[in-house]
Formats: C-alpha cells, sequence, structure tokens
C-alpha cells in the first residue's frame, strides 16, 4: 500500500502508517501536473486543502480512498468520487469542540469590546474608560444555531453554561433532537428577527450559498452580532459589508472567506467592527492531532478492510 498525503499534518497520524509498515510520503506542489504524477500509483490521499479535481483523480488508477483532514470536502471533486466508487472520509468528530471555542472567543471579543480597551489602557488612557462605548453579558442573550451538526450542538452546550437562550434552525435535524439538547427549534425568518447572536454551521451547497443576503440583514436586530466560522459564500461578502458600514449590525467574526485567501485590500479589513481569522478555528495543537489521527486511520481501516475481503475471496 501506498499513501499520500497532501499538505503538513500532526506526525502523530503518520505514526499509524509507519507502525504497519505501509509506505507514505508528503506532498507540497500542489499544481496539476505535480499531483497527476505523484499520485498515478497511490493507494489513498489524505487531504487538507488543497484541491483534487476530476483531471487529477481520472490518473488515480489504483485510488480506493480519500481521506479529509476535515469535516468539508468542497476541495474534491465528490462527483467523480462517487461515480467511480472510491471512498470519501471526513473527520466528523475531531474538530467540534475546536470551533465552538472559536466562536466562543469572538463572541466575546466583539460583545466586550475587549480591543478598544486593550487599546485605552496601552495609550496610557486607563482613567478614560468612562469614554469607552457600552459592552454587554451574554447572560440571557439570544442566540440562534444554523445547523445542528456536531460543531452546533458543542456551541449549543457553551452557550447554554452563560444562561443564553438557544435557538436551532435546522430542517434535517428533528425537533425532538433540538429539544432534547436544551434548544428551541425556530424557523430562519423567526431566528432573524429574534436573534442578538447568530452562530453558522452549514456546509456549502447550492441551498446554502448566499443564504445571508442583503434583504436578510434587514430583518436582523441593530445590536446582532454575526459570526461565520463555516464556509465562505454562505453570508453575502458585499451584503455584511454594507451592514457594517451602515451600523445596520452591530459587528461580525468571519474565519472563512468567499475567496481563500482573501484579497489584500479586502474592504472588510478596513471595518473596526469585524474581527477576522485565517480559517483556524480547528487548528488548535489538540485538534490538529485528533484530526491527523482520524484521517490516517480512516485510510488505514478502509485499506485493511479491503485486503481482509480481498482474501476471504
Amino acid at each position: 500500500m501506498k499513501i499520500a498525503i497532501m499538505g503538513k499534518i500532526h506526525p502523530d497520524g503518520l505514526t499509524i502508517f509507519e507502525k504497519n509498515n505501509i509506505e507514505n510520503f508528503e506532498i507540497e506542489n500542489f499544481e496539476e501536473d505535480s499531483l497527476i504524477k505523484n499520485l498515478s500509483d497511490v493507494d489513498g490521499i489524505v487531504i487538507r486543502t488543497a484541491n483534487l479535481t476530476s483531471k487529477i483523480l481520472s490518473k488515480c488508477r489504483k485510488l480506493k480512498i480519500v481521506s479529509r483532514h476535515g469535516v468539508g470536502y468542497d476541495n474534491v471533486d465528490s462527483e467523480y468520487i462517487f461515480k467511480n466508487s472510491i471512498a470519501l472520509a471526513i473527520t466528523g468528530t475531531s474538530n467540534a469542540v475546536s470551533v465552538a471555542e472559536h466562536v466562543m472567543t469572538m463572541f466575546l471579543y466583539l460583545t466586550k469590546k475587549i480591543h478598544l480597551s486593550n487599546r485605552l489602557v496601552k495609550s496610557g488612557n486607563f482613567k478614560n474608560k468612562s469614554e469607552l462605548p457600552n459592552f454587554f453579558e451574554l447572560y440571557k442573550k439570544k442566540i440562534l444555531i444554523l445547523g445542528f451538526g456536531r460543531i452546533g450542538q458543542e456551541l449549543a452546550k457553551r452557550c447554554l453554561g452563560f444562561d443564553m437562550e438557544v435557538y436551532v434552525y435546522d430542517p434535517y435535524v428533528s425537533e425532538d433532537v433540538i429539544k432534547n439538547k436544551k434548544c428551541h427549534p425556530i424557523k430562519k425568518k423567526d431566528g432573524f428577527e429574534l436573534a442578538d447572536y447568530i452562530s453558522i454551521h452549514l456546509p456549502l451547497n447550492d441551498s446554502t450559498r448566499n443564504f445571508i443576503n442583503f434583504d436578510d440583514f434587514n430583518l436582523f436586530k441593530k445590536n446582532l452580532i454575526l459570526v461565520n466560522t463555516a464556509r465562505g459564500g454562505i453570508v453575502n461578502e458585499n451584503a455584511l459589508l454594507d451592514a457594517l458600514k451602515n451600523n445596520i449590525i452591530n459587528s461580525a467574526g468571519l474565519d472563512v472567506f468567499e475567496t481563500e485567501p482573501p484579497i489584500k485590500d479586502h474592504p472588510l479589513f478596513k471595518q473596526e467592527n469585524i474581527i477576522l481569522t485565517p480559517h483556524n478555528a480547528a487548528l488548535t495543537l489538540e485538534c490538529r492531532k485528533r484530526m491527523s489521527i482520524e484521517s490516517c486511520m480512516n485510510v488505514f481501516n478502509y485499506l485493511k478492510n479491503i485486503k481482509e475481503l480481498n482474501k476471504k475471496i
């Protein structure tokens, strides 16, 4: 067996291959010609953020499984994968805690306006704290969680710990499941109108692209804090910029962008009422270890099962 690792991962995962004498190698050049050459005879691929197109995949004559080092797989041509009976795995249990904590960090930073207090002290104006704008508590505030998978549920637990009222929009999760988690199911429009906070945990697809657009910002409260750690494109960036510039909402936090990396002079960078991070909500050390191990275990277990099945046949 031969495994390609597309992008650097934590070495804890690689020990799975090494202990079982499975050949593996890291790929750093993600240009199409290089990938076609280096992936032609691999049995499995562990992939981070590089793209696997149908053209590249069609040249992988021995490929049996692609394992994502993460939960999304929009960088893999899934249509080709499924048509050609190639397995596709994700690290579904690894990143929920890290992302949920990242969201809470953004909520607290924006709610308490920490950056302004920090700037005040460092500029020698400690005594002028009365000049700072109002900041608030999370206590008893209403949060709308869009998408109630593992991350959404981990976030709900943390919000409940702050005595927040947690509302959930997810048409694919039963109301009983939501209520059993001490949350309230709600329709999209109703949630938009009552939320003090919104956190997005949806996949990016045709039905969720521009899920929050210009019209939706007219429904929001003026004090709304909006955080997106899911995928860029779910929130229309032009609509968000307009809302922030005109104080239609309070503030926002983004870990993801429509184009990554975003352009250097992106207009959102000039806004004081937004905090931005480089798509690293899941990249705590603990999570990187878990994702590395899980993504490699997915490949190892799948190929091992195929090998054992072939022996029986």
